[in-house]
This record gives structure tokens, sequence and C-alpha cells, in this order.
């Protein structure tokens, strides 16, 4: 694929994860998660919302297609592409067809109206980058 390229890696070891090396697929993914999402199983205090008071609920206003357009040309053309392999320039491409525009726009604000999104466009690829000039990258937040 165009948009993978070789690169030179510093050398690294194991991340680390409670003194023990990460040596198999599930011990990284617990270092990662442990990390990253640690305020995950923290209680809450929901009480503290019993004081605010009820509004009536708004209506959600509809996506417009400059709304649309500006969001799309916000995103970077050489990002890696997510689980369904469209990269940011294609869809960009695609949109510039004012027909596909308007399908997409009206599959957005259907969703909305519908109040349901597809599991499908919650789901992404998240890539983990080494920090620049970390003197070692056997922690997960060195990354």
């Amino acid at each position: 694929m165009s948009w993978v390229k070789q690169r030179k890696l510093p050398a690294v070891e194991a991340i680390r994860y409670q003194g023990l090396p990460c040596n198999s697929l599930p011990d990284l993914w617990n270092a990662l998660h442990s990390s990253y999402n640690a305020a995950a199983n923290r209680s809450v205090q929901l009480s503290i919302l019993d004081d605010v008071p009820c509004l009536a609920p708004r209506p959600w206003v509809s996506f417009s297609m400059l709304e649309m357009s500006e969001a799309l040309k916000a995103c970077s053309n050489v990002s890696a592409p997510g689980p369904d392999h469209i990269t940011w320039r294609y869809l960009k491409s695609i949109l510039a067809d004012d027909i596909c525009a308007s399908s997409i726009l009206s599959l957005a604000n259907s969703c909305i109206t519908l109040r349901h999104w597809p599991q499908h466009f919650k789901e992404s690829v998240s890539v983990i980058i080494p920090k620049p000039d970390k003197l070692a990258y056997d922690t997960p937040k060195a990354f």
C-alpha cells in the first residue's frame, strides 16, 4: 500500500508493566489499556447532578453541506485509512460530486434523526507512536 513506508525505528526493549516485560499480546493490551484508560473503572459521584436543573431537550440541528465540506477540509490527505480502507483523499473526491455528497449528508442526518449510529462508524484503528527523544521506550507512557 502506498501509505506504508519502511521506517527506521529506535532500538527498544519490551514494554514493562508492573515490573514485568510484556512478551505477549494480552500482556501488552493490559499494559496499554491500564495506562491510557486508567479512569475507566473509577467510581463517580452522580448525586452532584441532582442540583442541576433539568432543561427541555433541544432538537439536533441537521448537518449542512457547508459544515461537512469544512470538516473534510481539516482532514489530512496523508493520514492512514481506517478499517474500511477509505482515505480522506478518496472520500474528498467522492464528495466532490454533488449527488454523492447529498447522499452521504442525508445518511448522516438520518442517523441523527433515528438516534442510531451504526457500529461500523464507531470503529477506528489506533497507532501508538513513540515520542521523540525518549531515553527508553520500556513504559507505555513513552508512546
